[in-house]
């Protein structure tokens, strides 16, 4: 067996792992809402020193939540919907069931 091989059995053992899919869902989170966040302020044309101004915040903290490296507080969400002109709409919903073939393709 090659090394890769070996690798990707570990990745995939340890990601079936509750803690470790729960800090992966956590992390796809937080990366999916700065991804729209930046995508809204550059629909805008808005530098993110501005977008930081508008939100009494810094531009380096604007660039690690728009990188996904924060996880936003909800007074953080609600101060970037604000600063962007937007709703910030919150729900809940059941979850998706993900076949066990796609996850390891």
């Amino acid at each position: 067996m090659r090394r890769r091989d070996r690798w990707e059995e570990l990745r995939q053992d340890r990601l079936a792992a509750p803690a470790a899919s729960a800090g992966y869902e956590r992390a796809r989170r937080a990366f999916e809402l700065g991804e729209r966040i930046r995508a809204l302020r550059e629909v805008q044309q808005l530098s993110q020193s501005e977008l930081a101004r508008r939100m009494g915040s810094t531009q380096p903290a604007i660039a690690r939540l728009e990188a996904g490296r924060v996880a936003p507080s909800l007074d953080t969400l609600d101060r970037a919907a604000a600063a962007l002109g937007v709703e910030l709409v919150i729900t809940f919903q059941e979850p998706q069931r993900r076949d066990r073939r796609q996850l390891s393709g």
